[in-house]
């Protein structure tokens, strides 16, 4: 907590050098401060053995957020909070700190595409069912009295015409609007720093790698990250199908924040970071990787169109450029980390991976075909 990162920092403070406590020496000291008993209990750490001065104790300076390796004040971008008021503990070890995340990272990743493997067994399992279930919908409806103006007549005919990655990712822009509303709340602000923004130099590591993802401080932040992956939606999830997209979408979202935890490590320039951007730049890339000759235009500007392939290859550039350079406005390492695990996925990962699921679903399928077996003998 900050404020307990404060307190350290105050008790360490003070002279640097101080006399032995009213001139004595150190044959009198032991008198002054009482028994022997006494002496060696509670003022061991603080007698010297010999006269003169004594040097205090150096104490480890907490490394405030807003500051650089070289000093110079840092420049916070406006796309994160404000953390001047938030300490944080880099590792005298700063290796030693990549491990949790690594682990994480790589068993997270495993549980998302065994996860989706399931999901998308259960679904196609229930799939007749649902059938037979929307056409005693269908028939109820043509049965039954409309009324004119009904507002959830309006949302379902709404809901029933956005496509299949359109209705996916309408669940991740919920949860994004819901964590920005959370950012408005005061009293949640240190509970919002600590977990809802990655930092390899605070004292939680790993959940931040994924809850960041859904974390934006910035409303124009969040619009233009909702809007791509709103764009995109529909092409990524008929190219994967929904189950293995948000497998996909998570394991962005927590290898982006890892390869931006390697590359504040490496430099030294520890910061907070938030937002789905890494995330979505898997889905961007994906889609052009598997689509390159696509035509893609800016928003601002329709006239201007390009290729896919050209678009990546002019991000892949920019983010590693502002990797190297050390541009600070955006978590370039997590762009850079999320584009190069899309194009990974969708030339080897889906072959490696999700065409290798079939042990699991044999193992979920026999264990829901099974069961638990009933006890009981014969009589």
């Amino acid at each position: 907590m900050a404020w307990r990162g404060w307190a350290h920092r105050g008790w360490g403070c003070g002279q640097a050098w101080a006399p032995v406590a009213g001139g004595r020496s150190c044959g009198e000291l032991p008198a002054a401060l009482g028994s022997p008993r006494l002496l060696r209990v509670r003022f061991n750490f603080f007698i010297q053995q010999k006269c003169g001065f004594r040097k205090a104790p150096r104490k480890v300076e907490p490394r405030r957020s807003d500051t650089g390796t070289s000093g110079e004040a840092y420049k916070r971008s406006a796309l994160i909070p404000p953390v001047e008021e938030t300490v944080f503990y880099p590792s005298p070890y700063p290796i030693r700190t990549l491990v949790k995340p690594f682990f994480f990272t790589v068993g997270f990743t495993g549980c998302a595409f065994g996860s989706a493997a399931i999901w998308q067994y259960e679904s196609l399992k229930s799939r007749v069912q649902s059938y037979f279930d929307g056409i005693k919908a269908d028939w109820l409806d043509s049965i039954r009295p409309q009324k004119e103006g009904d507002f959830r007549k309006e949302i379902n005919k709404w809901w029933n015409n956005l496509s299949d990655g359109q209705r996916t990712v309408t669940g991740i822009i919920a949860a994004n609007v819901f964590v920005f509303c959370l950012w408005r709340v005061p009293s949640l602000q240190r509970t919002m720093i600590r977990y809802f923004t990655s930092n390899p130099a605070s004292k939680v590591l790993c959940p931040p790698m994924l809850l960041s993802t859904f974390s934006h401080f910035s409303l124009f932040h969040m619009a233009a990250n909702m809007y791509v992956l709103w764009s995109f939606s529909s092409s990524i999830v008929n190219i994967l199908g929904q189950e293995q997209f948000m497998a996909l979408y998570l394991s962005a979202g927590v290898i982006s924040s890892f390869v931006s935890y390697v590359c504040k490590v490496a430099t030294g320039r520890y910061g907070p970071s938030l937002g789905a951007s890494g995330a979505i730049m898997t889905v961007l890339a994906a889609v052009c990787t598997k689509i390159p000759d696509g035509r893609l235009a800016i928003i601002f500007l329709p006239m201007f169109t390009f290729t896919a392939g050209n678009a990546l290859k002019a991000i892949i550039a920019m983010d590693t450029a502002g990797m190297i350079l050390g541009w600070k406005f955006f978590d370039h390492a997590a762009h850079l980390g999320g584009a190069l695990f899309g194009i990974w996925y969708i030339t080897y990962g889906h072959e490696l991976i999700w065409k290798n699921r079939e042990p699991l679903v044999k193992i979920w399928h026999e264990m829901r075909t099974n069961g638990p077996k009933k006890g009981g003998g014969s009589k």
